[in-house]
């Protein structure tokens, strides 16, 4: 038992360990900050499309509101006293007021939804980048069981792929 304990304190020690024990770190490190990202950007998206959707619960509510005016223009149109006409522009006018406010909450609400949309992608992103990061640590890990460097190579190759997806979310 002392003699496999001190072989494996000695291999420990071999520079190629320590390079590819250092590499993982930095891999993994990568990946803490990947997956963070990943999942603030998932919670904005979901936000968003909440705002979105009471944007347009919103523009629904409106819509009513302009029938009702419709039907209340319609119905003092069908009456003959004047206070009828009068009654009848206003209602009017407040439903042209409810088109207007429509339109402002239709563009709202589509602008929410297209940066929800865009969160999204950049969520994507992060994620399929934390793929080629935990690939990178688990060559990294083969590396060290090996003692290859090529396999120590192809953990440094998967985790510079992985960070540029990642970082391709800035694009988005």
């Amino acid at each position: 038992v002392d003699e496999e304990l001190n072989e494996s304190a000695e291999h420990a020690k071999e520079p190629f360990d320590k390079k590819v024990a250092v590499t993982m770190a930095i891999i993994a490190a990568m990946l803490a900050i990947d997956g963070v990202m990943a999942h603030l950007l998932t919670t904005e998206e979901l936000l968003l499309q909440q705002k979105a959707s009471d944007q347009w619960s919103y523009y629904q509510a409106k819509s009513v509101r302009r029938y009702t005016s419709e039907v209340a223009v319609d119905i003092f149109k069908g009456m003959t006293a004047e206070s009828s006409e009068k009654s009848a522009e206003a209602y009017k006018k407040k439903g042209e007021k409810y088109d207007e406010d429509m339109k402002d909450i239709t563009k709202e609400a589509k602008g929410l939804e297209a940066e929800s949309r865009m969160k999204g992608d950049q969520a994507h992103r992060l994620d399929y980048g934390e793929v080629f990061l935990e690939l990178g640590i688990v060559f990294a890990s083969m590396a060290i069981l090996t003692k290859r460097n090529t396999i120590w190579f192809a953990s440094i190759g998967s985790a510079l792929v992985g960070l540029v997806i990642a970082l391709s979310m800035l694009t988005v």
